[in-house]
């Protein structure tokens, strides 16, 4: 098994994923949601936190390819630290057309995009968004930018749109109001925040259905979404791009609006009837 020794600890678990039994995805899971942390747990705890017996968690790590759990800690020592922007610079190279450079990695994110969202997954998102009470939006870090522009376009076409992390410091307020069949719509990119985490799993557990919009495609919470939409990151450049989650939101944004076209209408209208009243928007140039 020459080959795995090279694959990360994340790559592994995505190539098996699909044919874990459900003790095995537990574990799975769970390491994915806690792998900066993996090395302050022991295999007891590993297990007692993923709710199954320690040999389980011992044949676990086995099939990932290692001979033990004390090799697999080992292998976590060894490993790089997540890609920073700083790691990113010193890895740098020289481009005779760093614009266009730069363009073709957008374009890049782009079909990766158009590649691997369906229809059905689309729909299935829209009507999720169009249908529910109450929807919920949150995003931390530079998954904040992609929250704010969901909950602007949404709140056009419906009512009761609210950013969950909205700066006021009351998010345990806002969260304690999550009733079952609202809907959240998370933001997840690296480099994560562990309060992402918490907030995906007290709305899941007040009965709230997740729409998830991700740079990966197996994750903690990628398992609890009913919609999943990735955007994969590439590793080139310094800074991450999000033009494929920026269009992804316009997308299911207009997809919203063809599931509620007379009341997405209705409250546009209101809301410019709203701005002619107070002349706050500049004219057309």
């Amino acid at each position: 098994m020459t080959k795995s020794k090279t694959l990360t600890l994340r790559e592994r678990i995505q190539a098996q994923y699909a044919a874990l039994s459900l003790v095995d995805r537990k574990l799975a899971d769970l390491v994915l949601a806690r792998e900066k942390d993996l090395l302050a747990y022991s295999a007891t705890e590993l297990a007692a936190l993923a709710g199954v017996s320690k040999a389980s968690t011992a044949r676990f790590f086995k099939r990932l390819g290692f001979a033990d759990f004390q090799a697999f800690r080992q292998h976590q020592r060894n490993g790089a630290l997540q890609p920073s922007p700083l790691s990113r610079m010193a890895q740098q190279g020289t481009s005779a057309s760093p614009l266009q450079h730069h363009m073709a990695q957008d374009v890049q994110q782009l079909q990766a995009l158009a590649g691997s969202v369906t229809d059905a997954s689309v729909l299935q998102a829209a009507r999720l968004l169009a249908g529910a009470p109450r929807v919920w939006v949150v995003g931390y870090r530079n998954g904040y930018m992609a929250a704010f522009y969901a909950q602007a376009l949404l709140s056009q076409l419906r009512a009761e749109v609210h950013l969950l992390n909205e700066g006021t410091g009351e998010d345990a307020e806002l969260l304690a109001e999550i009733q079952p069949r609202d809907v959240l719509l998370a933001m997840d990119f690296r480099r994560r925040t562990r309060r992402l985490s918490q907030v995906v799993g007290i709305a899941c557990d007040a009965g709230a259905a997740l729409v998830l919009v991700s740079d990966a495609r197996v994750s903690a919470l990628a398992a609890r979404a009913q919609a999943l939409f990735i955007c994969p990151p590439l590793d080139e450049p310094i800074f991450d791009s999000y033009v494929s989650a920026i269009s992804l939101i316009n997308f299911l944004a207009t997809a919203t609006l063809a599931q509620l076209p007379k009341k997405a209408r209705a409250r546009m209208a209101a809301i410019e009837q709203v701005h002619a009243q107070l002349a706050d928007l500049e004219p057309p140039l």
